[in-house]
């Protein structure tokens, strides 16, 4: 028996990551107001909501879906935001592209796939205080999860719980990259917004696909 997410169930994924980022506005915002420019969510809410009313009334599919994603993230968001976020749906969205069904394999491979695109436009890392700090951990949890032969769903729960790991640890972080890296010490005590919004992103994600897996039999 093994676990897959059919990838029709676009609409549903990318609806519930704009939700998320919408009602979490005015908080990744006031994160982002400790040591940034205090417009994390501003922005971010302003590329997801874009993204919702590009495909209003459609039905995507999952690549179809993070495409939306990465067109409006790409074209509505200011700063580096933007382009990074955008990457990385992008190659999640090529990843999947073509496919009726995924399983846990497959779903590490759209992970990696996004992260690749990513990494051709940044070289941050864990311990610069950024996104990175939420998403490598996730990424590689995730696929040791998978690797140990765990299921889809506790492969899920692990890239969540290092998803959280790696945002909290950013509070006790100095800012090595971004407009944050210029207070040097004094960007220490403060979460990263860009950290938050990942994590933000990931577990929803998780939570969405959770919710729609399906066990089949494989012969």
């Amino acid at each position: 028996m093994s676990a897959q997410i059919s990838t029709q169930y676009g609409n549903e994924i990318v609806m519930a990551l704009i939700g998320v980022i919408v009602s979490n506005r005015e908080y990744l915002s006031e994160i982002d107001g400790a040591i940034g420019d205090g417009d994390h969510g501003i922005n971010m809410s302003k590329g997801f909501t874009l993204c919702g009313e590009a495909i209003k009334g459609q039905k995507l599919t999952l690549a179809q879906g993070f495409d939306a994603v990465s067109d409006a993230l790409m074209e509505g968001i200011g700063g580096s935001m933007g382009p990074l976020y955008g990457s990385f749906f992008m190659g999640m969205a090529d990843s999947v592209r073509g496919k009726a069904e995924l399983d846990k394999q497959a779903f590490l491979a759209m992970l990696r796939n996004g992260l690749t695109e990513l990494q051709d436009i940044s070289s941050a890392g864990v311990g610069d205080k950024c996104l990175m700090d939420a998403l490598l951990p996730a990424i590689a949890y995730f696929e040791q999860a998978v690797q140990q032969g765990e299921s889809f769903s506790e492969a899920l729960q692990h890239m969540k719980l290092a998803a959280i790991a790696g945002r909290d640890s950013t509070r006790d972080l100095v800012a090595k990259i971004g407009r944050a890296s210029r207070l040097g010490e004094r960007s220490r005590g403060a979460l990263d917004a860009g950290a938050v919004s990942c994590c933000l992103l990931l577990c929803q994600l998780a939570d969405t696909v959770e919710q729609r897996l399906n066990t089949v039999t494989v012969c």
